[in-house]
């Protein structure tokens, strides 16, 4: 059975924890994932008191291994754009194709006040664990990288 912690503004992962999610990040997000500085940035985000930001973070463990983690942040534009994005979501290699993403993501869409958005690359397979649980593409995304 996987427990899932939650951290948020009020219930901070302690600095120890902090490296350790952003290290199983982008060790477990393979091609997929960011920098150990962008991972960072967005769990900062998502603990942030700060006006316009917050979301949270789900880690999964089995027996104390940690097994899966999530990052949801708040866009703080409700109405015109989801509330909400996830911005990772990640399970170690030795455990994947066990329903652990599926309960964590499941976990995250119940904690998340509000729509939920996210990008995933064409050729990732957890696209159609998205897709599986709801998601739709409704959009093409275009980005002018300056």
């Amino acid at each position: 059975m996987i427990k899932i912690e939650k951290y948020h503004l009020t219930r901070k992962p302690s600095d120890e924890e902090i490296i350790q999610f952003v290290d199983f990040l982008h060790n477990h997000l393979d091609q997929f994932g960011d920098s150990v500085i962008d991972i960072k940035k967005a769990i900062d985000y998502a603990l942030s008191g700060e006006s316009g930001k917050g979301g949270f973070l789900l880690a999964g463990y089995l027996e104390n291994e940690l097994v899966c983690c999530v990052v949801m942040n708040r866009t703080g534009m409700e109405g015109y754009i989801p509330e909400n994005i996830l911005v990772y979501i990640a399970t170690h290699r030795d455990h994947r194709g066990k329903g652990i993403a599926k309960e964590l993501l499941n976990e995250a869409i119940s904690e998340a006040d509000g729509n939920i958005a996210l990008h995933v690359e064409p050729d990732n397979p957890a696209r159609y664990l998205y897709e599986k649980m709801g998601f739709t593409n409704k959009y093409l995304e275009m980005r002018l990288q300056k």
